[in-house]
C-alpha cells in the first residue's frame, strides 16, 4: 500500500462532553472557534450546518472546523447520546492545522472508539498532573482510527487476528531470516493461504512488507548517525549490502547515504 503522509499535529483541547441529551436540547446557532468533532453513539439529531441539514444516527461523526456556523436539535423519542470534543489544532510549527474528513460520515460503532472517548473523558475529568498531555495522545489515537477508517478505508482492529500476529512477529524480528513459509507454520496454516491472506488484509504482499519494514527501520537508524549503511545493512537483515541499496532507493526513492547528517570526518560508504 502507497504511503500517504500526515501531517504532525498538536490539539489542544477546550471542553470535552459525553453528551446525553435532554428532550430540551438544542444548540441555538453559534459561530465555532475552533475544530468540534461529534461521534454519535445512540439517538438522532439534525444539525444545521452553513444552512445545510445534516440527519446523525448512531456511528455518525460529525467534524466541523472554525468559523462554521451550527445549530442542532435532537428528538424526545430519539435522544442523541454522543462524544464531543472542541479543540486547536496546529502543525509542529505553530501553524493552524487541517483534517481533511467530510462534513459527516458513517463509521459504524467501533468498540475501541468508544473506549478511546471514554479514557479520554476519564483522563480530562480527572485532571491529574499531566492531564493535558495524556489526553492530548488519546485524541490522537482517535484521530489516527479516523484517518484510517475514512482516509486510508482500512480497519486494522476488525482485520485478521492471525494477520496482526504476523505484522507482530515481523515488527519484533524484522532483523532476522522470516519467511512466509515459517509464519505459515508458526500458524498452522497453508503458506498460500496465508500469502493471499496477508495480502487482503494489509494491501502489500508478505515479502514487500517485510523489505518495507527493514527500510522504515533502516532509514531511521542512518538519520541517527550513529552507523554507517554498511552496519545498518546488517542490522536491518540484508546479508548484502548492494541488495539493501537497491531495495532502499526503490522504497524510499533516494539512497540510503542521503540520510546519513553530514558530520565533519565522517565518510558515507555508498
Amino acid at each position: 500500500m502507497p504511503d500517504k503522509k500526515i501531517d504532525l499535529v498538536i490539539p489542544e483541547i477546550g471542553y470535552l462532553v459525553y453528551r446525553k441529551c435532554t428532550p430540551s436540547w438544542t444548540i441555538t446557532e453559534q459561530v465555532l472557534k475552533a475544530w468540534d468533532l461529534t461521534y454519535v453513539i445512540r439517538g438522532n439529531a439534525k444539525y444545521t450546518i452553513d444552512g445545510s441539514t445534516y440527519m446523525l444516527a448512531p456511528g455518525d461523526l460529525l467534524c466541523l472546523p472554525a468559523g462554521t456556523v451550527r445549530q442542532a436539535v435532537t428528538w424526545p423519542d430519539r435522544l442523541m447520546n454522543c462524544f464531543s470534543v472542541n479543540f486547536q489544532l496546529n502543525d509542529f510549527k505553530g501553524r493552524p492545522a487541517y483534517l481533511p474528513f467530510p462534513v459527516q460520515c458513517h463509521l459504524g460503532i467501533k468498540d475501541d472508539i468508544v473506549r478511546l472517548f471514554h479514557e479520554l473523558c476519564f483522563t480530562w475529568l480527572e485532571k491529574q498532573p499531566g492531564y493535558n498531555i495524556k489526553a492530548a495522545g488519546h485524541l490522537l489515537l482517535i484521530l489516527s482510527r479516523f484517518y484510517e477508517l475514512i482516509i486510508y478505508n482500512t480497519d486494522s482492529v476488525s482485520r485478521d487476528p492471525r494477520i496482526n500476529k504476523v505484522i507482530a512477529y515481523i515488527a519484533a524480528h524484522y532483523s532476522e531470516k522470516i519467511t512466509l513459509k515459517k509464519m505459515a507454520g508458526m500458524l498452522g496454516l497453508n503458506c498460500h493461504y496465508l500469502g493471499s491472506l496477508f495480502k487482503s488484509g494489509t494491501g502489500d504482499t508478505f515479502n514487500r512488507y517485510l523489505v518495507r519494514t527493514r527500510i522504515r527501520h533502516a532509514e531511521n537508524m542512518l538519520k541517527s548517525g550513529e552507523f554507517t549503511v554498511q552496519e545498518v545493512s546488517d542490522i536491518a537483515g540484508f546479508s548484502d549490502s548492494f541488495y539493501f541499496y537497491k531495495k532502499f532507493k526503490s522504497v524510499m526513492g533516494f539512497p540510503p547515504s542521503y540520510c546519513i547528517p553530514k558530520r565533519a570526518g565522517r565518510e558515507k560508504i555508498i
